[in-house]
């Protein structure tokens, strides 16, 4: 009974000892970060001196130079470029669209071309609308009710969930396939409301597709700011032959090569276990994408940065990605999967951060229950920081094509309340970017990848559903 009791208590003390070690490491991160961290000056540059990088862009190659130069600077053990190709798709002149409610009276709106919309003819295009808020009804109207006319989605993102990604969730169906669908009823155009809560001028782009259409069914698709949107819904209920006119010249230019951008730390004891941080290089072109997702970058390269300038050897080698061609086409993602699974390369562990640059909160998590109970085991080490949201449910878009039956996916969690009235339009900038707010998500990111690489993962496999 005493040898029992004996073992207990070395156990119990082993275990604070334990605690306190990982207390005092992950101080020591929060503390350089906040003082010494680099992510808002590289934010700064990648925002502010190269700009929007929308895929096989310019600036998007500037922005794949400037990185590889910062890893290089890191002294990490390995960087290097990796070719992926991408679409490239142009926005050409700025768009222009008004509501007509009779001959020589109308009212400019703002839009904006969806991200891989084709041209209006030069002339643009006018007619009559039709709103619908759901596939549904304009199944339910038919080719006889929408045939000649302008498609107007008007389903805006619920404003009663908490859980802004869900309301995102819930209407961006309309922006991807929107054009898809009405095309195929014979409509000469599609409006789609803004994803964004709340009610400004901003009109907000975004990935489309018109899946498997012939090109003579593919019509011209652009997103209305909310405030926009209001206004052409009160016009149709107060006067139904009301008229909208739009007009834009984007093209869609094939595909070229740009690159993932690649830099790792070489683990001391497991080198072959491989974990990954990282977000998309990419964004959209109407702002400098310092939310999307140039916060998320930044904090992934200064993830490496301040393990090194903390003094922690990793176990396992430890990579940071910085993923092209997230918006419009995940190229990128699925070059990397693609890649190692030829190279039969062991991912243990992803990190992604993709939701804005604002204080953070937590993480999502896709992995086994077991692994999950390690995770929830960390959270006093979290909580002096109020990092207190840890939940099973989705990970990331560039690190899902890597997923296994017993590896960890996770994704940064930030306060997400104002992300969307940012995400794809013109005011995700550099000045929207809170210095601490960012540092603070590299620091937790940070912590986060430290305790997994101490204690590695539980690799026995999940239960299938």
């Amino acid at each position: 009974m005493k040898l029992r009791l004996i073992i207990i208590v070395l156990f119990t003390f082993a275990a604070l000892s334990a605690q306190s070690d990982d207390e005092k490491m992950i101080k020591t991160i929060f503390d350089t970060s906040l003082l010494n961290g680099k992510s808002y000056d590289w934010l700064d540059h990648l925002s502010n001196q190269i700009g929007g990088r929308l895929s096989g862009s310019y600036n998007a190659e500037r922005a794949v130079q400037y990185t590889k130069e910062e890893l290089e600077a890191l002294g990490l053990d390995r960087i290097w470029l990796q070719p992926v190709m991408v679409p490239k798709w142009v926005r050409g002149n700025p768009e222009y669209a008004y509501i007509e409610n009779a001959p020589g009276e109308s009212t400019t709106v703002p839009i904006c071309a969806l991200g891989g919309s084709i041209a209006t003819p030069p002339g643009g295009v006018k007619a009559e609308l039709v709103e619908v808020k759901s596939f549904e009804e304009l199944d339910a109207l038919g080719r006889e009710k929408i045939e000649g006319k302008i498609v107007f989605f008007n389903r805006p993102m619920q404003t009663e969930l908490i859980s802004t990604f869900r309301a995102y969730g819930g209407c961006v169906n309309q922006r991807y396939s929107g054009a898809e669908k009405a095309g195929k009823y014979g409509a000469v155009g599609v409006i789609v409301r803004s994803m964004n809560l709340r009610l400004d001028d901003l009109p907000h782009t975004g990935a489309m597709s018109y899946g498997d259409l012939p090109d003579s069914q593919k019509i011209p698709a652009a997103a209305i700011s909310t405030n926009g949107a209001e206004l052409l819904s009160t016009m149709l209920r107060l006067q139904k032959d009301v008229k909208f006119f739009f007009s834009q010249s984007c093209k869609n230019l094939g595909e070229v090569q740009s690159y993932n951008v690649i830099g790792e730390i070489k683990g001391s004891q497991y080198p072959n276990e491989i974990m990954v941080v990282g977000g998309h290089l990419d964004s959209w072109d109407l702002g400098d994408g310092a939310h999307d997702d140039g916060a998320g970058v930044v904090q992934s390269m200064d993830v490496l940065r301040l393990l090194k300038v903390s003094g922690y050897k990793p176990k396992r080698t430890i990579r940071v990605v910085l993923f092209m061609n997230e918006e419009n086409g995940l190229r990128g993602g699925r070059k990397y999967a693609e890649v190692a699974k030829q190279k039969g390369e062991e991912h243990v562990f992803a990190l992604e951060s993709d939701a804005g640059g604002f204080t953070p909160r937590g993480f999502s998590f896709d992995c086994s229950d077991k692994n999950f109970a390690k995770v929830q085991s960390w959270k006093p080490l979290f909580k002096p920081y109020l990092i207190h949201f840890f939940e099973k449910g989705g990970s990331g878009a560039d690190i899902g094509p890597l997923k296994t039956d017993n590896n960890v996916l996770c994704g940064l969690r930030p306060d997400s309340q104002r992300y969307f009235d940012h995400h794809h339009a013109a005011n995700d900038t550099f000045d929207a970017v809170n210095k601490r707010e960012l540092e603070l998500g590299a620091a937790t990111m940070t912590s986060l990848v430290y305790l997994f690489d101490k204690y590695g993962i539980d690799k026995a496999k999940r239960l299938k559903d």
